[in-house]
């Protein structure tokens, strides 16, 4: 399976020193630097190629985004970066279904429990 262009992913919880710990396990970032009002950076990498980082707290109903602007980072889709911060983090994680198109709902995620209990949604107005 190809890589997609960018991963992003949505956590319930955003605890920086938890984020930091495993983002330096598993691209090899160094610490996130507060980048602006609820935004924090970091730069990792992965076989060479640069991973930039980006933290947006509060992004979407409480959730904090985080986004993966490379094609080059340990996972190929949305859904394999969710279930993994999802175990690591110890929290919520929602993440787009799939690769969207055109004409695909926006609405629709996929909620990922630190358990390993995964389920479609709507979001938001999901009432969870």
């Amino acid at each position: 399976m190809d890589s997609y262009p960018d991963i992003e992913i949505y956590l319930a919880r955003g605890d920086i020193a938890r984020l930091d710990a495993w983002l330096a396990e598993a691209i090899g970032a160094a610490a996130l630097a507060p980048a602006g009002k609820r935004q924090w950076r970091t730069r990792g990498g992965k076989d060479e190629a640069p991973v930039p980082v980006l933290l947006v707290e509060k992004a979407a109903d409480g959730f904090a985004s985080l986004w993966f602007d490379s094609p080059d980072t340990p996972w190929a889709t949305d859904a394999e970066c969710a279930r993994e911060a999802a175990r690591q983090l110890e929290c919520e994680v929602r993440c787009s279904l799939g690769g969207w198109q055109p004409g695909d709902d926006p609405d629709r995620f996929l909620q990922v429990l630190p358990d390993g209990t995964e389920r479609p949604i709507d979001w938001p107005d999901s009432g969870q």
